[in-house]
């Protein structure tokens, strides 16, 4: 077991036609990746462009949020990123999709991050997502040729998440209702409440309060696998 796990950035800045900026949402990496490294698991950073990620939500009265952006290494991950064309996924026991909005432009369509998690999927590792994260998700092929997501339940800001932050007009799709498309059952809680989804080796959080929780049950799942006894 390698005890490594990689963490998905977005590496677009633009808010659509808002003429506001955009990004990962700084909780949503900050949450799972202290989850990951009290476990005893060294994180990577990887983004569509590589280099410097734009971060979003930086809230310094969240604890979690002011501890990362005080430690210079952590600091030089996210704005050192690796390009996926630099990363060997046998190397990774898990990979974890953060959110933020400019996930949803830059995310679907990156065929070579699709590849790199369905062939830690396909090798037995743990895909997790939260919030815009499930972005990621949508167009992830495994070896058999289907979709990661067909048929299982996955959850992710939410149609009526997206309305209340007054956002559904300016994102290139509605998150729910891609993931829906494609196959998955998708499962929700109330607005912005913690709601978190496994299904075999995929979980998937709601929003920002789920992003903990979905690092805690990607544990689990890579801790329960390295102990279960070899399958043919």
């Amino acid at each position: 077991m390698h005890k490594k796990i990689l963490i998905v950035v977005t590496s677009h800045e633009e808010l659509g036609n808002t003429g506001k900026k955009t990004g990962f949402y700084l909780s949503e990496v900050t949450h799972p990746d202290d989850v990951f490294t009290r476990a005893g698991y060294e994180v990577d950073f990887v983004s569509p462009k590589g280099g410097k990620a734009p971060m979003d939500g930086v809230k310094l009265e969240d604890p979690l949020n002011k501890a990362f952006l005080d430690d210079p290494e952590k600091v030089k991950q996210v704005e050192n990123t690796l390009q996926p064309s630099q990363i060997e996924p046998d190397q990774y026991d898990a990979i974890f999709y953060a959110g933020g909005h400019g996930t949803m432009w830059d995310f679907p369509n990156n065929q070579e991050l699709a590849q790199i998690a369905a062939n830690i999927y396909d090798q037995g590792g743990v895909v997790g997502a939260v919030c815009h994260g499930p972005a990621g998700l949508v167009n992830i092929k495994l070896a058999n040729g289907e979709y990661l997501i067909k048929g299982k339940t996955v959850s992710g800001f939410t149609n009526e998440e997206e309305a209340a932050v007054e956002l559904t007009e300016a994102v290139p799709f509605l998150l729910e209702s891609k993931l829906k498309e494609q196959g998955a059952e998708f499962s929700k809680a109330a607005n912005f409440e913690a709601h978190v989804v496994t299904s075999d080796r995929l979980v998937t959080g709601q929003n920002p309060a789920s992003a903990a929780g979905v690092a805690e049950q990607m544990l689990q799942l890579i801790e329960s696998a390295a102990t279960a006894p070899a399958t043919a």
